[in-house]
């Protein structure tokens, strides 16, 4: 009986799988309107003071979204006020929507996966399926960062792939 190699264990693939570097809190939104004097107006006296007073542990290791659906004027430095005292808790505080911290969650996988791979001249599987909801924004960011470093590209599983990119010699 001839004995089984496992040729996908034994080739130089290297497989990523962006959902092992996402960060897996929960999104939440936090929309200024509910802190603005008459639903249209950010006054800075009473904003310093909800900054001081406010719980900000609610948003431990959680993935915070600043948004203002009220159709007001809130000047940038308030967003950055926010900032400073979400982030001690948050694992990310990102200006938008569940989709704007989705991509800035991506952005920090991807470079994390690229901190965490030696890619140089390798060649790559992108794992396809996954649960990320912006999975065309994710491949794409993915390949523009992977294209400039890795020797060949492709998608799908280590047994079945889709060739994406191959370096010319």
């Amino acid at each position: 009986m001839e004995e089984i190699v496992n040729r996908v264990a034994k080739s130089p693939l290297v497989s990523i799988d962006l959902e092992d570097f996402l960060h897996a809190g929960e999104y939440v939104i936090f929309d200024l309107k509910d802190i603005l004097y008459e639903g249209l107006i950010l006054r800075e006296k009473e904003f310093r003071t909800f900054l001081k007073e406010n719980d900000w542990a609610i948003y431990k290791e959680q993935n915070v979204g600043l948004v203002c659906s009220a159709d007001a004027i809130v000047p940038t430095w308030a967003y950055m006020l926010l900032v400073t005292k979400i982030k001690e808790y948050a694992h990310t505080v990102t200006f938008g929507d569940e989709e704007a911290i989705e991509k800035t969650l991506i952005d920090a996988a991807i470079e994390k996966c690229l901190l965490q791979n030696e890619l140089k001249d390798k060649k790559v599987v992108i794992k396809g399926c996954g649960k990320v909801k912006s999975i065309e924004y994710a491949y794409t960011a993915l390949t523009d960062k992977l294209i400039p470093i890795v020797s060949s590209l492709m998608y799908g599983e280590p047994c079945s792939t889709v060739p994406i990119f191959k370096r010319r010699k």
